[in-house]
């Protein structure tokens, strides 16, 4: 009899076990997070990435902890983010270094931008926009490119640093127009910018959250905008391709990742959460009045956005035979 029971046990524990498990499963769903999350930043506090990072820190309903790891590119926390378990504790805010360009600059990364991660939600784009010291004889691209061509070798452009979105946009610049302007890459977007206003370098393509106090103040002058279509914030400045320059597209972007592996359900999650602070008005228009544009959209599309921005950059780092120093 006891034989018998102990069979009709082992019968029924599995389905009974199925089924406590298909019970439980929504109310684990409904408790995570249940500790902090950490959102890793690979760049400096202060700047764009870490400022969408604090955001969704401040108006989610979980508990965050922005952490930021920076050095080599982006690089660092790439690596520490890669390398951590997938247990829904981690976030990654990459971006268009980390996830698209630095892959095509280095024979071997620590991490594979691929394979590490599983995306969750793209959270802005960022244009870049073409600006000159005001001293340069120009006041169009037009005019630009046949100052260029007139003085070849003459003409410098500034970039935050050898593969960044203002080196890899001034090649791609340079290529359209086959003229022979010189790089001359800073170790960031600062002293960039204050060698532009500066005068010790003539042009930059810099993100509009940055172009754009400078533009104003008459510090610098925008020729165009390297986006498809104009800007709300900047509607008088023309695009590259209105300018002439079809093709000539490029800026920043910023986007929420995991380790890859980490469950589905949180992916959903935080795509659903991060969604729901960017949609707020008020922090909707905190940057999209500094000239960004909040995508969103799902896991997928993210996927699909990076795929694409990796092969195109991909192509103009080739072409342009663009190597680190």
């Amino acid at each position: 009899m006891r034989k018998a029971m102990s069979s009709a046990m082992l019968l029924v524990g599995p389905v009974a076990g199925a089924l406590w498990l298909d019970a439980v499963a929504p109310a684990r769903s409904q408790e995570y997070p249940a500790k902090p999350v950490r959102i890793i930043v690979p760049l400096a506090p202060g700047g764009l990435a870490d400022q969408l990072a604090r955001v969704v820190a401040q108006k989610t309903t979980a508990t965050v902890i922005v952490d930021n790891r920076t050095g080599a590119g982006g690089m660092i926390g790439a690596e520490i983010a890669a390398k951590t378990a997938p247990d829904g504790y981690t976030l990654f805010t990459g971006f268009h270094a980390t996830q698209a360009i630095l892959p095509h600059l280095y024979a071997k990364l620590p991490y594979d931008p691929v394979k590490d991660f599983d995306p969750v939600i793209l959270m802005a784009t960022v244009p870049n926009v073409l600006v000159v010291h005001p001293a340069l004889p120009v006041k169009s691209v037009k005019e630009l490119v046949a100052l260029a061509r007139a003085r070849r070798g003459d003409l410098t452009y500034a970039s935050q640093g050898v593969g960044s979105s203002g080196h890899i946009a001034g090649e791609l610049f340079r290529m359209t127009t086959q003229t022979d302007i010189v790089h001359v890459p800073y170790k960031g977007a600062a002293p960039a910018i204050q060698d532009l206003i500066g005068g010790h370098v003539m042009m930059m393509f810099d993100i509009t959250t940055f172009a754009l106090p400078n533009v104003r103040a008459g510090k610098v002058r925008a020729l165009a905008v390297a986006t498809s279509e104009r800007l709300a914030v900047i509607p008088d400045l023309p695009t590259m391709a209105e300018a002439g320059l079809r093709g000539v597209e490029g800026g920043a972007w910023f986007a929420l990742f995991a380790p890859a592996r980490t469950p589905r359900t949180v992916i959903d999650w935080w795509n659903r959460e991060t969604r729901r602070v960017f949609t707020d008005p008020e922090a909707r228009e905190r940057f999209v009045s500094q000239g960004a544009t909040l995508p969103l959209g799902t896991p997928e599309a993210l996927g699909e956005f990076v795929a694409a921005d990796t092969q195109r950059w991909g192509r103009v780092i080739r072409s342009a035979g663009i190597k680190l120093e």
